[in-house]
């Protein structure tokens, strides 16, 4: 059993070494509770559209395997019932996981395609905003 620590959980977020394991218990939670967890606390969730658009790269094949690792160190961070800040928190509860989803994002913003963003943005019953 991999051990769910919210350190561990960080660094793999922030591309150290994963081992194949790990990559594929956390590939295996983030499938099973990615979205129970996103429906629960849609309205507080600021960065639901990113998260989603992480979840669609994470899942891709094509996407390079450090960086499906690091999307979903974060996504599992998302997931995971007990993190630095609880998530139950009214207006803090999330602040540690957007600023983790963020941080990965910057990192990797250059795997998130388009055709991530379409398909999160599908997901969440949105049209995607019109580019200038």
């Amino acid at each position: 059993m991999i051990a769910w620590n919210a350190d561990e959980l960080r660094n793999a977020a922030l591309g150290r070494d994963i081992s194949l394991k790990a990559f594929a218990e956390r590939e295996r939670k983030v499938r099973r509770d990615f979205w129970a967890k996103l429906k629960r606390f849609a309205g507080h969730v600021p960065f639901a559209e990113d998260a989603v658009a992480a979840y669609y790269c994470a899942l891709d094949p094509a996407t390079p395997m450090r960086v499906r690792g690091m999307l979903l160190a974060a996504l599992a961070y998302f997931i995971l019932p007990i993190d630095l800040i609880p998530d139950v928190l009214a207006g803090l509860g999330f602040a540690d996981d957007a600023a983790l989803i963020t941080a990965v994002f910057g990192l990797v913003a250059s795997h998130i395609t388009p055709a991530h963003r379409e398909a999160a943005a599908r997901a969440l019953d949105k049209e995607l905003p019109k580019s200038a």
